[in-house]
């Protein structure tokens, strides 16, 4: 009621609850139903409770809506859009999750005050697990076209060691800030999610750090994290694997490490 009270100030929408059948003919579906995480819980701790409410969801949404794309907002994320694949059955591309585009939302956002730049200029991805592994990949990083070290010197701001690791803390903490003062995060994982559906809609081809199931990247398989991919109307029509600094590689399949290894607990 509260949603549909603010439709007078916005476009022409329906809101209301439904049922399964609400779904019949849908091109996205999102799955957000989980239990909340808790103040000091990490995402893979919720992992049991969620992945529960997911096997009892997913089949249901299938059944009324089988040519959809699946949009997996539940955390731990990536695990949880690793086990909707396997109850699904559907194409990777098809299962898409929210994965990183918030963190690397937060950190073109802290980028782009600590340079004094907007935010849309800001070029640069949180890859990994949308957690505690996440990796910033300042290597492949621009602003205005230029690589960081470079529009440091253009801009006659420093970004040293550490500041870098100030912006790397702030972006992982920040869920965690937040629930710890409000309870838990809405808008702009909200926000988020419209752009993954508005790319998929309007078949925009466009980049986003989404998470998928790799098959090969970076020597990675069968295991669900974000990547900048290419998204449209099929979903996720392309993984991209960009150039990474070793240090930065490491760090992804050590998060690909924990991944797996809560994935293979639900197995």
């Amino acid at each position: 009621m509260d949603l549909m009270h603010a439709v007078p100030f916005s476009d022409p929408v329906r809101v209301w609850a439904g049922g399964y059948e609400d779904v019949d003919g849908a091109a996205v579906v999102v799955l957000t139903a989980g239990a909340n995480q808790r103040p000091g819980e990490t995402r893979l701790q919720l992992l049991g409770r969620n992945a529960a409410i997911l096997r009892e969801i997913v089949p249901q949404v299938i059944a009324r809506a089988p040519d959809a794309i699946l949009l997996m907002t539940t955390n731990p994320v990536d695990v949880l859009t690793w086990a909707t694949l396997a109850t699904s059955a559907l194409s990777p591309g098809r299962v898409i999750g929210s994965g990183t585009i918030l963190d690397t939302a937060r950190f073109r956002s802290l980028l782009s005050r600590h340079f004094g730049v907007d935010a849309r200029s800001v070029h640069a991805h949180i890859i990994g697990e949308h957690g505690d592994t996440e990796v910033a990949a300042w290597s492949i990083a621009t602003i205005g076209g230029m690589p960081i070290a470079e529009f440091q010197a253009a801009s006659g701001r420093v970004l040293d060691r550490e500041s870098r690791e100030r912006i790397v803390t702030d972006t992982r903490r920040a869920a965690y800030e937040i629930i710890e003062r409000k309870g838990a995060t809405y808008y702009a994982v909200a926000a988020g999610v419209v752009r993954i559906i508005q790319a998929i809609l309007r078949d925009e081809s466009t980049v986003l750090t989404v998470s998928s199931r790799l098959t090969g990247s970076y020597g990675l398989e069968d295991v669900c994290l974000s990547l900048p991919c290419i998204v449209n109307r099929s979903g996720i029509a392309q993984l991209l694997d960009p150039p990474l600094a070793a240090e930065e590689l490491s760090a992804l399949r050590h998060s690909a490490d924990v991944l797996k290894a809560a994935q293979q607990s639900l197995a």
